[in-house]
């Protein structure tokens, strides 16, 4: 079994040359003319990446236009009514737009800017990953069509409205189940007829080489400034760094500067209603290896091999595979993949709202509940936990489904 010892020359080890973690990653696309797009796309950002006009350019938009570095939050309050473990939150739902999605958004924006390329396209569940792309737009000067579930628009009409208002096409899409898998294979088609003049940015650490490595490195800023900020307040190392894990962008930006460090990790996968095939979104706990979109990972698979439908509460987190990073790390036995479900993840919500002031997005509450879950074992632990994301998008949706909060916590047996 693999130990952070293990781990001091990881990133120079993966992805390998042609964009594989171990077995998984890749690039499985079998158009031609795509793989030819993705392959200058992998040569664009590993020469243009390197320079330092484009480092000191994506440092200045950090700092001034996204307000980096986001801060980490002890939830004293939470952890003191919880138990002996101090939960801290690093603060992504402060980072501009709402949501840790910005963070390669404007670095996807700016590459396409160095390839001179005209849009940018993409898909969107929660609509978060759409609003950031639409704002990096905006930024860029440049055309946005962003391709979304009928349902998720349904969900998520808040983002919807700000897609649109910062200038982006926000594109339906009425196959399948009308969720974000069926937005990505709808952003694909879009992109593989219009890729000389654009440019695809994946909403996660998935997809064709070299969107596992692109995202990766765009989202470590998140695990970078966390690690330097909870050692500047505490002096030490936290015990346990915990983060949610749909496709997988934020906790692999979360893991990455900890991979060395004597420290637990926890990707927190969304078991939904259940364990049963269609009832979750937990494609490393109860999926198995296959492609889809054009990459090698652990997916949610039906009998025939094809993607399974999923399901979360969550429309951020219901894609039926995890980036191969992750499907590495767990083979590794490096970072521990665990569910959390629908009604824990509410749980969280509501706690952090009414304890603290925070309201967290439903994505973000996942990776919360476990932090709570271990809390409650009563042991003195010290716990970093991503917030992703704001829950401004998910209010109307919470409010119909579970109410205020009361009664719900009430039927818990939660008394505040």
């Amino acid at each position: 079994m693999n130990t952070y010892r293990d781990f001091d020359n990881y990133l120079k080890e993966y992805p390998s040359e042609d964009g594989f973690f171990g077995e998984y990653g890749g690039n499985y696309l079998d158009n031609p003319e795509l793989v030819k797009a993705f392959h200058e796309y992998a040569e664009g950002y590993n020469t243009i990446a390197q320079s330092s006009q484009f480092i000191a350019e994506l440092r200045r938009i950090r700092k001034e236009f996204q307000g980096r570095p986001t801060p980490l939050y002890h939830c004293q309050k939470l952890s003191n009514l919880l138990g002996k473990t101090q939960i801290y939150l690093k603060r992504e739902d402060l980072n501009h737009t709402g949501a840790h999605k910005l963070n390669h958004c404007m670095g996807e924006g700016l590459l396409a800017k160095y390839m001179g390329k005209k849009k940018l396209i993409a898909e969107t569940g929660a609509g978060q990953h759409g609003v950031a792309l639409a704002t990096a737009a905006a930024y860029f000067g440049l055309e946005c069509d962003i391709y979304m579930g009928e349902v998720d628009i349904a969900k998520q009409a808040p983002n919807v409205a700000r897609m649109k208002l910062l200038g982006a096409r926000v594109i339906p899409v009425s196959s399948g189940l009308k969720t974000l898998k069926e937005a990505v294979d709808a952003a694909f088609e879009a992109y593989s007829r219009e890729y000389r003049n654009a440019i695809y940015c994946i909403g996660t650490a998935a997809g064709p080489h070299p969107f596992p490595l692109m995202v990766r490195d765009f989202q470590q800023v998140i695990g970078d400034e966390a690690r330097s900020q909870f050692i500047e307040m505490t002096g030490h190392l936290p015990d346990k760094v915990i983060a949610c894990v749909g496709g997988g962008s934020n906790s692999i930006g979360t893991f990455v500067p900890f991979l060395a460090d004597p420290v637990e990790l926890y990707g927190v996968e969304p078991l939904g209603r259940g364990p049963r095939l269609g009832d979750n979104a937990a494609s490393i706990n109860f999926g198995k290896v296959g492609v889809m979109h054009g990459f090698n990972s652990y997916m949610l698979a039906s009998e025939d091999g094809s993607p399974a439908p999923v399901y979360s509460n969550a429309s951020g987190l219901d894609y039926p595979a995890a980036g191969p990073e992750h499907a590495l790390l767990h083979d590794l036995h490096r970072v521990n993949y665990v569910t959390i479900d629908d009604n824990e993840a509410i749980e969280a919500l509501f706690l952090l709202s009414r304890v603290e002031g925070i309201i967290p997005a439903i994505e973000s509450s996942h990776a919360l509940a476990y932090a709570l879950k271990v809390a409650r074992e009563g042991r003195p632990n010290s716990a970093i936990v991503t917030l992703s994301g704001r829950g401004d998008k998910d209010l109307d949706y919470v409010m119909e489904n579970y109410g205020d909060g009361t009664e719900f916590l009430a039927k818990r047996g939660i008394k505040l």
